[in-house]
């Protein structure tokens, strides 16, 4: 692997094998998303608990400090959005200049395996890569199902995990599923890390798939709206660090977000 490379990754993904990215990339296609209205204000008090940001250059630009800032993954895939026909009919939106101009650690993109855009989205994928290997800025690729829930299967995720990973992602974000997420981890040979999805009922919900999926492969996690969205964000934000860091139970880990909640009131 080339130095630069390296080095990018090793921003992301910490000296212990793991990492806990934080996306507040929602308002491409969902507008002024619940909590993420400001997000420079929701964001300021998770910074110190996170490793990376996943962040539009929009937000980048106007919401993040560009002084001490974390590493950050920059989303390049978008046109759609809530109020369209398809939420997967993505094309580039951001060029290869860009990322550089904006020193991020890597590029971020979205594919819809399964749907009427599964090509469009994998070219996608594939064109960023071609451009990013130039440079040594390594791609996550996200493995999206926009409103098709039900395709969050072992069967399905193993299918675009390894797709991902074939056209060159160096990291794939996905979905937990409760069934066989040992093998779509096993099926990835690039490192997989869970994405949060729709907000959970209860935190002790996120924490139990959090740690299962840990326990099953992925080396972290990139959860938005189940932190930010928390009604106590700071603590849920550490007690997922000390499950992706620490290697904390969940009864471990829901104490901690127990205290946290506890201390600040």
């Amino acid at each position: 692997m080339d130095w630069g490379m390296k080095n990018r990754l090793s921003r992301l993904i910490q000296t212990d094998g793991h990492c806990f990215f934080l996306p507040i990339d929602h308002g491409y296609f969902q507008g002024p998303t619940s909590c993420l209205e400001k997000p420079g204000e929701t964001i300021k008090p998770l910074l110190p608990f996170v490793d990376a940001l996943f962040v539009t250059r929009g937000v980048l630009r106007s919401c993040v400090d560009a002084v001490g800032s974390k590493p950050v993954i920059l989303r390049v895939s978008g046109g759609t959005s809530m109020a369209g026909k398809d939420l997967a009919n993505e094309g580039i939106s951001t060029s290869i200049e860009e990322i550089i101009r904006l020193n991020a650690s890597a590029a971020g993109v979205s594919v819809f395996v399964g749907s009427d855009y599964e090509h469009q989205t994998l070219l996608n994928l594939a064109k960023v890569v071609n451009e990013c290997e130039n440079y040594g800025i390594p791609v996550m690729a996200v493995t999206a199902v926009g409103k098709e829930m039900e395709k969050r299967e072992a069967r399905y995720l193993a299918l675009s995990c390894r797709i991902a990973a074939e056209l060159g992602a160096k990291v794939v974000k996905t979905y937990w599923c409760e069934k066989d997420f040992d093998k779509v981890v096993e099926g990835c040979p690039v490192p997989v890390v869970i994405a949060g999805g729709p907000k959970c009922n209860s935190e002790i919900e996120v924490l139990e798939f959090i740690h299962d999926g840990m326990k099953k492969g992925a080396i972290g996690i990139n959860l938005g709206r189940n932190v930010w969205q928390s009604k106590h964000p700071v603590a849920m934000a550490r007690a997922l660090r000390s499950i992706v860091h620490d290697n904390a139970t969940v009864k471990k880990a829901h104490d901690i977000f127990q205290d946290s909640q506890s201390q600040k009131a």
